[in-house]
Protein backbone atom coordinates (compact mmCIF):
# COMPACT_ATOMS: atom_id res chain seq x y z
CA UNK A 1 0.00 0.00 0.00
CA UNK A 2 1.24 3.85 -0.72
CA UNK A 3 2.75 5.14 1.81
CA UNK A 4 -0.07 8.36 0.94
CA UNK A 5 -2.56 6.00 1.51
CA UNK A 6 -1.40 4.15 4.63
CA UNK A 7 -0.91 7.30 6.68
CA UNK A 8 -4.74 8.71 5.36
CA UNK A 9 -5.79 5.33 6.67
CA UNK A 10 -3.77 5.06 9.84
CA UNK A 11 -4.94 9.39 10.24
CA UNK A 12 -9.11 8.06 9.41
CA UNK A 13 -8.09 5.75 12.49
CA UNK A 14 -6.83 8.02 15.06
CA UNK A 15 -9.21 8.12 17.59
CA UNK A 16 -9.98 4.57 17.32
CA UNK A 17 -6.43 3.82 17.88
CA UNK A 18 -5.99 6.53 20.88
CA UNK A 19 -8.24 4.70 22.88
CA UNK A 20 -6.54 1.55 22.40
CA UNK A 21 -3.00 2.93 22.98
CA UNK A 22 -4.00 4.27 26.27
CA UNK A 23 -4.62 0.66 27.21
CA UNK A 24 -1.57 -0.93 25.77
CA UNK A 25 0.70 2.05 27.00
CA UNK A 26 -0.82 1.70 30.43
CA UNK A 27 1.64 -1.31 30.82
CA UNK A 28 4.34 -1.07 28.44
CA UNK A 29 8.30 -1.13 30.06
CA UNK A 30 7.15 -0.40 33.61
CA UNK A 31 4.37 -2.84 34.73
CA UNK A 32 3.62 -6.62 33.80
CA UNK A 33 0.25 -7.85 32.34
CA UNK A 34 -2.01 -8.96 34.85
CA UNK A 35 -5.89 -9.65 35.18
CA UNK A 36 -6.54 -5.94 36.17
CA UNK A 37 -4.71 -5.08 32.52
CA UNK A 38 -6.59 -7.62 30.23
CA UNK A 39 -9.86 -6.26 31.83
CA UNK A 40 -8.72 -3.11 30.69
CA UNK A 41 -8.36 -4.74 27.39
CA UNK A 42 -11.57 -6.03 26.87
CA UNK A 43 -12.91 -2.69 27.81
CA UNK A 44 -10.94 -1.23 25.32
CA UNK A 45 -12.40 -3.50 22.47
CA UNK A 46 -15.71 -3.30 23.48
CA UNK A 47 -15.14 0.99 23.31
CA UNK A 48 -13.82 0.27 20.09
CA UNK A 49 -16.80 -1.82 18.94
CA UNK A 50 -15.47 -5.15 18.13
CA UNK A 51 -18.71 -6.60 19.66
CA UNK A 52 -18.61 -8.94 22.66
CA UNK A 53 -18.56 -12.36 20.30
CA UNK A 54 -15.11 -11.32 18.63
CA UNK A 55 -14.11 -9.65 21.56
CA UNK A 56 -14.56 -12.59 23.73
CA UNK A 57 -12.79 -14.91 21.02
CA UNK A 58 -9.97 -12.08 21.01
CA UNK A 59 -9.89 -12.17 25.08
CA UNK A 60 -9.99 -16.30 24.82
CA UNK A 61 -6.62 -15.95 22.54
CA UNK A 62 -4.70 -13.24 24.36
CA UNK A 63 -4.76 -15.46 27.66
CA UNK A 64 -4.08 -18.37 26.28
CA UNK A 65 -1.04 -16.52 24.69
CA UNK A 66 0.23 -13.83 27.04
CA UNK A 67 0.70 -15.17 30.12
CA UNK A 68 1.38 -13.16 33.83
CA UNK A 69 4.63 -11.61 33.94
CA UNK A 70 4.19 -10.79 29.95
CA UNK A 71 5.11 -6.84 29.01
CA UNK A 72 2.43 -4.44 27.13
CA UNK A 73 4.38 -5.03 23.76
CA UNK A 74 3.98 -8.64 23.95
CA UNK A 75 -0.01 -8.06 24.80
CA UNK A 76 -0.30 -5.80 21.07
CA UNK A 77 1.28 -8.46 19.34
CA UNK A 78 -0.96 -11.05 21.11
CA UNK A 79 -4.05 -8.63 20.07
CA UNK A 80 -2.75 -8.31 16.74
CA UNK A 81 -2.55 -11.58 15.73
CA UNK A 82 -5.49 -12.67 17.46
CA UNK A 83 -7.17 -9.92 15.28
CA UNK A 84 -5.65 -10.64 12.24
CA UNK A 85 -6.81 -14.36 12.45
CA UNK A 86 -10.36 -12.97 12.03
CA UNK A 87 -9.73 -10.32 9.08
CA UNK A 88 -8.41 -12.11 5.86
CA UNK A 89 -8.12 -9.67 2.79
CA UNK A 90 -10.82 -9.26 0.55
CA UNK A 91 -10.84 -11.74 -1.97
CA UNK A 92 -10.27 -10.28 -5.37
CA UNK A 93 -13.66 -9.36 -7.59
CA UNK A 94 -14.76 -11.87 -10.05
CA UNK A 95 -13.29 -11.39 -13.79
CA UNK A 96 -15.31 -8.65 -15.37
CA UNK A 97 -17.82 -10.19 -18.19
CA UNK A 98 -16.83 -10.30 -22.08
CA UNK A 99 -19.73 -8.62 -23.03
CA UNK A 100 -21.75 -5.72 -21.19
CA UNK A 101 -20.46 -3.45 -18.18
CA UNK A 102 -19.28 -4.23 -14.81
CA UNK A 103 -22.11 -3.65 -12.77
CA UNK A 104 -22.25 -2.42 -8.99
CA UNK A 105 -25.25 -1.37 -6.75
CA UNK A 106 -24.51 0.36 -3.74
CA UNK A 107 -26.84 -0.34 -0.99
CA UNK A 108 -27.55 0.95 2.19
CA UNK A 109 -29.25 3.14 4.98
CA UNK A 110 -30.27 6.87 4.58
CA UNK A 111 -27.63 9.33 5.30
CA UNK A 112 -24.96 6.57 5.19
CA UNK A 113 -22.72 8.02 2.43
CA UNK A 114 -23.96 6.30 -0.42
CA UNK A 115 -24.31 9.00 -2.86
CA UNK A 116 -20.84 10.25 -2.13
CA UNK A 117 -19.66 6.37 -2.30
CA UNK A 118 -20.61 6.21 -5.77
CA UNK A 119 -18.56 9.37 -6.74
CA UNK A 120 -15.48 8.10 -5.00
CA UNK A 121 -15.52 4.76 -6.45
CA UNK A 122 -16.41 6.33 -10.08
CA UNK A 123 -13.34 8.44 -9.94
CA UNK A 124 -11.07 5.26 -8.87
CA UNK A 125 -12.35 3.50 -11.79
CA UNK A 126 -11.65 6.76 -14.20
CA UNK A 127 -8.19 6.84 -12.65
CA UNK A 128 -7.69 3.85 -14.09
CA UNK A 129 -9.04 5.03 -17.34
CA UNK A 130 -12.46 3.13 -17.60
CA UNK A 131 -15.52 4.33 -19.16
CA UNK A 132 -17.95 4.63 -16.21
CA UNK A 133 -21.63 5.27 -15.81
CA UNK A 134 -23.26 6.30 -12.34
CA UNK A 135 -26.98 5.70 -12.08
CA UNK A 136 -29.38 7.95 -10.62
CA UNK A 137 -31.74 4.81 -9.24
CA UNK A 138 -32.09 6.67 -6.29
CA UNK A 139 -35.55 8.70 -7.57
CA UNK A 140 -37.42 9.33 -4.04
CA UNK A 141 -35.09 11.91 -3.09
CA UNK A 142 -35.25 14.88 -5.67
CA UNK A 143 -31.84 16.16 -4.12
CA UNK A 144 -30.35 12.43 -4.70
CA UNK A 145 -30.08 13.14 -8.25
CA UNK A 146 -28.32 16.63 -8.27
CA UNK A 147 -25.72 15.52 -5.45
CA UNK A 148 -25.01 12.29 -7.99
CA UNK A 149 -25.04 14.45 -11.05
CA UNK A 150 -22.11 16.61 -9.24
CA UNK A 151 -20.15 13.29 -8.12
CA UNK A 152 -20.48 12.18 -11.81
CA UNK A 153 -18.97 15.71 -13.28
CA UNK A 154 -16.14 15.85 -10.43
CA UNK A 155 -15.48 12.03 -11.46
CA UNK A 156 -15.54 12.52 -14.84
CA UNK A 157 -18.16 9.77 -15.13
CA UNK A 158 -21.44 9.58 -17.58
CA UNK A 159 -24.94 10.12 -15.84
CA UNK A 160 -27.64 8.16 -16.33
CA UNK A 161 -31.00 9.77 -14.60
CA UNK A 162 -34.74 10.37 -14.91
CA UNK A 163 -37.29 12.77 -13.12
CA UNK A 164 -37.89 12.45 -9.87
CA UNK A 165 -40.41 9.93 -8.87
CA UNK A 166 -39.88 8.03 -11.46
CA UNK A 167 -39.43 3.54 -11.73
CA UNK A 168 -36.32 2.70 -10.79
CA UNK A 169 -36.04 -0.12 -11.72
CA UNK A 170 -36.96 1.78 -15.43
CA UNK A 171 -34.24 3.93 -14.91
CA UNK A 172 -32.00 0.76 -14.04
CA UNK A 173 -33.26 -1.22 -17.50
CA UNK A 174 -32.74 1.94 -19.50
CA UNK A 175 -29.18 2.86 -18.16
CA UNK A 176 -28.14 -0.15 -18.45
CA UNK A 177 -29.09 -0.78 -22.14
CA UNK A 178 -27.55 2.71 -23.00
CA UNK A 179 -24.09 1.39 -21.55
CA UNK A 180 -24.11 -1.43 -23.72
CA UNK A 181 -24.36 0.83 -26.57
CA UNK A 182 -21.63 3.25 -25.31
CA UNK A 183 -19.32 0.29 -24.31
CA UNK A 184 -19.06 1.66 -20.49
CA UNK A 185 -16.61 -0.53 -19.10
CA UNK A 186 -18.53 -0.03 -14.93
CA UNK A 187 -21.62 1.07 -14.30
CA UNK A 188 -22.38 2.22 -10.42
CA UNK A 189 -26.42 2.08 -9.76
CA UNK A 190 -26.83 4.47 -6.55
CA UNK A 191 -29.98 3.04 -5.10
CA UNK A 192 -32.72 4.52 -2.57
CA UNK A 193 -31.49 4.82 0.90
CA UNK A 194 -33.63 2.13 3.03
CA UNK A 195 -33.85 1.63 6.29
CA UNK A 196 -33.80 -2.03 6.86
CA UNK A 197 -37.00 -2.80 8.28
CA UNK A 198 -38.85 -1.14 5.53
CA UNK A 199 -39.83 -4.27 3.87
CA UNK A 200 -41.41 -3.10 0.88
CA UNK A 201 -38.07 -1.16 0.03
CA UNK A 202 -36.06 -4.04 0.33
CA UNK A 203 -38.49 -6.18 -2.34
CA UNK A 204 -37.51 -3.29 -4.49
CA UNK A 205 -33.82 -3.46 -4.11
CA UNK A 206 -34.59 -7.27 -5.20
CA UNK A 207 -36.35 -6.39 -8.17
CA UNK A 208 -33.80 -4.34 -9.67
CA UNK A 209 -31.53 -6.97 -9.13
CA UNK A 210 -33.65 -9.15 -11.16
CA UNK A 211 -34.02 -6.26 -13.76
CA UNK A 212 -29.97 -5.71 -14.03
CA UNK A 213 -29.24 -9.20 -14.85
CA UNK A 214 -31.63 -9.87 -17.39
CA UNK A 215 -29.94 -7.13 -19.15
CA UNK A 216 -26.59 -7.90 -18.13
CA UNK A 217 -25.89 -11.35 -17.12
CA UNK A 218 -24.51 -12.13 -14.60
CA UNK A 219 -25.33 -8.32 -13.33
CA UNK A 220 -25.36 -7.01 -10.31
CA UNK A 221 -21.48 -8.61 -10.07
CA UNK A 222 -21.12 -6.47 -7.08
CA UNK A 223 -23.53 -5.56 -4.28
CA UNK A 224 -21.77 -3.22 -2.15
CA UNK A 225 -23.57 -2.21 1.51
CA UNK A 226 -22.59 1.36 3.15
CA UNK A 227 -22.44 1.00 7.13
CA UNK A 228 -22.14 4.29 8.40
CA UNK A 229 -18.53 3.82 11.08
CA UNK A 230 -20.37 6.11 13.40
CA UNK A 231 -23.30 3.43 14.14
CA UNK A 232 -21.15 1.15 15.88
CA UNK A 233 -23.17 -2.27 16.33
CA UNK A 234 -26.16 -1.16 14.52
CA UNK A 235 -24.49 -1.23 11.49
CA UNK A 236 -24.12 -5.26 12.12
CA UNK A 237 -28.22 -5.48 12.03
CA UNK A 238 -28.02 -3.02 9.04
CA UNK A 239 -26.01 -5.65 6.77
CA UNK A 240 -27.46 -8.85 8.25
CA UNK A 241 -31.35 -7.27 6.92
CA UNK A 242 -29.60 -6.47 3.59
CA UNK A 243 -27.86 -10.07 2.95
CA UNK A 244 -32.35 -11.26 2.90
CA UNK A 245 -32.89 -8.69 0.37
CA UNK A 246 -29.26 -9.45 -1.89
CA UNK A 247 -26.48 -11.09 -2.06
CA UNK A 248 -23.99 -8.90 -0.72
CA UNK A 249 -20.68 -9.07 -2.30
CA UNK A 250 -18.78 -6.00 -0.33
CA UNK A 251 -18.98 -3.47 2.84
CA UNK A 252 -18.33 0.10 1.99
CA UNK A 253 -17.37 1.42 6.10
CA UNK A 254 -17.92 4.82 5.92
CA UNK A 255 -16.67 8.00 8.09
CA UNK A 256 -13.95 6.22 9.86
CA UNK A 257 -12.32 9.07 11.01
CA UNK A 258 -15.07 10.55 12.98
CA UNK A 259 -15.33 7.93 15.35
CA UNK A 260 -13.50 5.56 17.98
CA UNK A 261 -15.42 2.36 16.82
CA UNK A 262 -13.26 1.55 13.80
CA UNK A 263 -13.32 -1.72 15.40
CA UNK A 264 -17.10 -2.25 14.07
CA UNK A 265 -14.86 -3.52 10.74
CA UNK A 266 -14.12 -6.64 12.62
CA UNK A 267 -17.32 -7.42 13.70
CA UNK A 268 -19.24 -7.39 10.75
CA UNK A 269 -16.69 -9.55 9.07
CA UNK A 270 -17.20 -11.68 11.88
CA UNK A 271 -20.71 -12.06 12.01
CA UNK A 272 -21.51 -12.13 8.09
CA UNK A 273 -17.91 -13.52 6.33
CA UNK A 274 -18.59 -10.24 4.04
CA UNK A 275 -15.47 -8.67 2.98
CA UNK A 276 -14.52 -5.17 3.64
CA UNK A 277 -13.86 -3.80 0.29
CA UNK A 278 -13.39 0.04 0.83
CA UNK A 279 -12.85 2.57 3.74
CA UNK A 280 -14.03 6.03 3.70
CA UNK A 281 -11.88 8.29 5.86
CA UNK A 282 -12.90 12.11 4.56
CA UNK A 283 -14.90 13.95 2.34
CA UNK A 284 -12.30 14.08 -0.51
CA UNK A 285 -12.83 12.45 -3.66
CA UNK A 286 -9.53 10.20 -2.93
CA UNK A 287 -10.64 9.74 0.78
CA UNK A 288 -12.29 5.98 -0.40
CA UNK A 289 -9.20 3.54 0.14
CA UNK A 290 -9.34 -0.09 -0.78
CA UNK A 291 -9.31 -2.48 2.20
CA UNK A 292 -6.06 -3.78 3.49
CA UNK A 293 -5.94 -6.25 6.43
CA UNK A 294 -2.95 -5.28 7.42
CA UNK A 295 -2.70 -1.67 7.28
CA UNK A 296 -6.17 -1.37 8.47
CA UNK A 297 -4.40 -3.21 12.07
CA UNK A 298 -1.71 -0.69 11.71
CA UNK A 299 -3.88 1.70 12.13
CA UNK A 300 -5.81 0.40 14.72
CA UNK A 301 -2.95 -0.77 16.92
CA UNK A 302 0.27 0.84 15.55
CA UNK A 303 2.90 -0.45 13.92
CA UNK A 304 4.90 -2.49 16.12
CA UNK A 305 7.63 -3.21 13.77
Amino acid sequence: MALAVFKKLAQGLSRTRQSLASTFQAVVGSAEVDEDALDDLEASLLAADLGPELTGEVMDAVRERVRSGSTGNALNAAVREALRGSLPDAPEPASRPADGPWVTFVVGVNGGGKTTTVGKLAALEREARRKVMVVAADTFRAAAIEQLERWADRAGAELAKQKSGADPAAVVFDALRAARSRSIDSVFVDTAGRLHTKTNLMAELAKLARVAEREVPGAPHEVLLIVDATTGQNGLAQAEEFTRAAELTGVVLTKLDGTAKGGVALGIHRRLGVPIRYVGVGEAVDDLLPFDAEAFLDGLLGDTD
